[in-house]
């Protein structure tokens, strides 16, 4: 029997400048409406580390300067059937943070319309599911504390 939830990284992208943090948000247009950070299924035989950086090539065309794996996970339905993922029900995603550079980002056209960088605040009101926005504490949390150690 196929597992019926997809492997997949949510990957809640950040840059750090001038002791400000932003973090990448997209307007998602393919299989649904709202904001998101990347995210994406796992290959198969295909490394969690390596999805991240694939991923985020993908839907950024950014090389991540660090990538930190958290020990969160969770899963969610999919509110309807995707032709081109049979089988799945939902997913089952892992989190990821992921520094880059605060450049312009090149987008997949095919999935999302825009992208924005945020501060925190402005982000977690942007983001469209309590999934992300739980993930997007979880990382800023971590993120929050590790930035004011290198300013004491």
């Amino acid at each position: 029997m196929i597992n019926q939830y997809r492997k997949a990284v949510f990957i809640v992208t950040y840059s750090l400048e001038k002791n400000k943090i932003y973090y990448l948000v997209f307007k998602r247009k393919l299989h649904w409406r709202g904001w998101e950070f990347p995210k994406g299924g796992i290959e198969k035989n295909e490394k969690y580390f390596d999805a991240v950086k694939r991923e985020l090539f993908e839907e950024t065309s950014a090389i991540p300067l660090k990538i930190k794996k958290f020990n969160y996970k969770g899963s969610y339905l999919y509110k309807r059937k995707f032709p081109e993922r049979p089988g799945f029900k939902g997913q089952f995603y892992f989190l990821y943070a992921a520094e880059i550079k605060k450049d312009k980002i090149k987008i997949d056209p095919r999935e999302h319309a825009e992208y924005k960088w945020l501060s925190f605040d402005n982000a977690i009101k942007m983001l469209t599911h309590q999934n992300q926005k739980k993930c997007l504490k979880i990382v800023n949390n971590w993120l929050t504390r590790n930035e004011r150690r290198k300013i004491l």
